[in-house]
């Protein structure tokens, strides 16, 4: 039970950072578009990157600084795409993103997006695969550190998803999107220069 706790604990503060992934999940959240299936992404995936790290690949990662490399290139080249489309969407469009708007996205579009944000995000990897997999190490059940880190994946992504739905007041004007928009695009700006800074 300390393991599970333990690893419960340790990933739920790293999820916890204001993040382009999150602002993803937000913004579907309030929009109710696909929700269910965006977080059911996230957290798998966040499954799937947790067990590699635990159970071996995280000292891969750290002993190979090309793949570190490509992998904060790749995320950079991702988040700033993303940051300048959405600060265009701001300034362009008027009633770009409307919450009771009858054309939402794309599911595929949406799970491409989800992959995306969390696939190509290099804090990801190194949240889960290296960072949780190396504290694992110290603990005798890595299996119960393991599940807790999942199970505060799949904890903090449903209720971010869900919980955003009180938001859907203030977002049914226009004005609250551009301003959304706006926020997310500097968001992702930042953390795209704070990965080739790192």
């Amino acid at each position: 039970m300390y393991e599970f706790l333990a690893g419960f604990a340790l990933s739920f503060s790293l999820i916890l950072a204001i993040g382009a992934q999150n602002a993803f999940v937000l913004k579907q959240g309030i929009k109710r578009e696909h929700v269910f299936i965006v977080c059911l992404l996230c957290a798998l995936s966040d499954a799937l990157l947790i067990l590699a790290g635990v159970f071996g690949f995280g000292y891969f990662v750290s002993q190979n600084p090309l793949v570190l490399k490509f992998a904060l290139w790749g995320g950079f080249l991702f988040l700033f795409a993303y940051g300048i489309r959405s600060l265009w969407s701001a300034y362009k469009h008027e009633n770009a993103l409307i919450v009771d708007n009858n054309t939402p996205n794309n599911l595929l579009k949406t799970i491409l997006l989800t992959l995306s944000f969390t696939w190509l995000n290099p804090h990801v990897y190194l949240d889960t695969m290296v960072l949780i997999g190396s504290v694992s190490l110290k603990y005798d059940s890595n299996f119960a550190f393991a599940l807790g880190a999942i199970s505060a994946s799949f904890v903090f992504f449903f209720t971010l998803g869900y919980a955003a739905r009180v938001l859907t007041p203030l977002f049914k004007q226009a004005k609250s999107w551009k301003i959304l928009d706006t926020i997310v695009g500097i968001i992702m700006l930042i953390l795209a220069f704070a990965l080739i800074k790192f």
